[in-house]
């Protein structure tokens, strides 16, 4: 059975993380880690719901110094929350609010450690290869979230895969400052492990708007990386506030554009590195958008086909790991990227993306957001016909499809152009499924 050190071998003085201005070294972690870890009650799973990226570092792996399962949640929204812990019983909540943020769950609050490291600290425990330590859900995004467990050696080795990539196109190491969610598998890897395993320095906080997202960078020393998805990527060069220098950007979630990638590159002065990958496989490619079309696996992954579908391979995973993408593989690790299986349509024998069209759509002038989609058709419909909801004040629905004319075919011109305030995105800016149907419902189906 192969072991691994709970945290790696690192200088101990060296700054990890920085909470409101204050620098907590590599030493400090650990000790917090295991202090906690020693007092946590007995039990197989927990939830972490820690706001502050810190806390929840070390709840995580006080946990997994514990051989306790964390369980994560991709979403806040109570009814997620509900259906996980009927999922899997006898959770014990970890948290660093004044109160359990889940009703009718026992809660532990992990923050009121003594602030001072205590003058012995317990060995550098050895975890195994094979211990699963997070149960994270799917996003919702295409379905009903979905569970998978990850493993520790895996997610270390696909982490520093990672940190490879990454460091290199920054030319170092660098503090990590991320916007996306920390219980949402880019976030997890991204911004919580990469600085643990990769070296890098940690900021606990994960900003939103703009200016946090300024402010987070500010208070971090040079080289930064900022972890981000694309919907909050052209939300902040739209702001065009001042940034400090930024080493390189990452993005995932969703399909970056040629166009936003090379904006950001001219903007912020930076390259943008893309990662392909889901909740089920983790991270499995980067490219830089603005100038590859192609994707590199990262070291010690490869894709096969086999029938008419695609499989990620290689030891991060426990068995090979099925694309729910479509993809033209040029070799084992090097591939083009056509789309997500659930994204291709077919209307009246002709076939788009909806990826494709959401991106011409959320391109058009006056456009602030948008997405399509494919109501149930109705008994009348001979074929499918799209509806899509947009942001565009000022916008009205002719000049919607005259720009979308432009563009696409008629067949996939939206016969339903809904104007709406704002589209409810969750923190990585998806729309969930169940969200999106919703929105059917209420202006569509109702209406009918």
């Amino acid at each position: 059975m192969t072991l691994i050190p709970l945290l790696p071998d690192a200088d101990r003085h060296a700054p990890f993380a920085f909470r409101h201005g204050k620098a907590i070294d590599r030493e400090t972690f650990h000790a917090q880690v295991m202090t906690l870890a020693a007092t946590l009650p007995e039990g197989q799973r927990v939830m972490n719901l820690c706001a502050d990226r810190y806390w929840f570092a070390v709840a995580l792996f006080a946990a997994i110094a514990r051989g306790m399962l964390t369980v994560l949640p991709s979403s806040a929204a109570p009814e997620h929350i509900a259906m996980v812990a009927a999922e899997q019983p006898g959770l014990l909540v970890l948290g660093d609010q004044a109160s359990c943020p889940v009703e009718g769950l026992p809660y532990f609050r992990v923050d009121a450690l003594p602030p001072e490291r205590p003058s012995t600290v317990a060995d550098m425990p050895l975890i195994a290869f094979d211990q699963r330590v997070a149960c994270m859900y799917t996003s919702g995004s295409t379905g009903t979230p979905m569970p998978h467990f990850k493993t520790f050696g895996r997610l270390r080795q696909a982490v520093l895969a990672g940190a490879g990539r990454v460091w290199a196109a920054a030319g170092a190491s660098c503090s990590v400052v991320g916007t996306a969610p920390i219980r949402h598998m880019y976030g997890l890897e991204a911004s919580v492990l990469l600085p643990i395993f990769g070296g890098g320095r940690m900021s606990t906080q994960i900003p939103f708007f703009p200016a946090d997202i300024a402010a987070s960078l500010a208070g971090m020393p040079a080289p930064r990386l900022l972890v981000i998805t694309p919907f909050h990527l052209r939300k902040l060069l739209e702001a065009d506030i001042a940034l400090p220098d930024i080493a390189v950007i990452l993005s995932a979630t969703a399909p970056l554009s040629t166009e936003l990638a090379a904006q950001a590159r001219q903007q912020l002065g930076c390259p943008v590195v893309e990662i392909y990958g889901s909740t089920e496989t983790g991270q499995i490619a980067t490219r830089e958008t603005d100038k590859e079309s192609n994707w590199l696996t990262l070291p010690g992954i490869t894709l096969e086909e086999r029938g008419q579908e695609f499989w990620a391979v290689g030891e991060v995973y426990e068995t090979p790991q099925m694309l729910n993408d479509t993809v033209e593989l040029f070799s084992p690790e090097v591939f083009r990227l056509v789309d997500r299986k659930a994204n291709i349509i077919n209307v009246a024998g002709k076939r788009s993306s909806l990826s494709f069209l959401n991106a011409t759509l959320t391109s058009l002038p006056g456009v602030v957001d948008g997405v399509f989609c494919v109501p149930e058709r109705n008994g009348n419909d001979e074929v499918e016909r799209l509806a899509a909801f947009v942001v565009a004040p000022g916008l009205e629905r002719a000049q919607i499809l005259a720009g979308l004319r432009q563009h696409v075919d008629a067949v996939f011109l939206p016969r339903h152009v809904v104007f709406v305030e704002a589209l409810p995105r969750d923190g990585n800016g998806k729309l969930l499924a169940r969200t999106l149907q919703e929105l059917v419902v209420q202006h569509i189906l109702q209406r009918n």
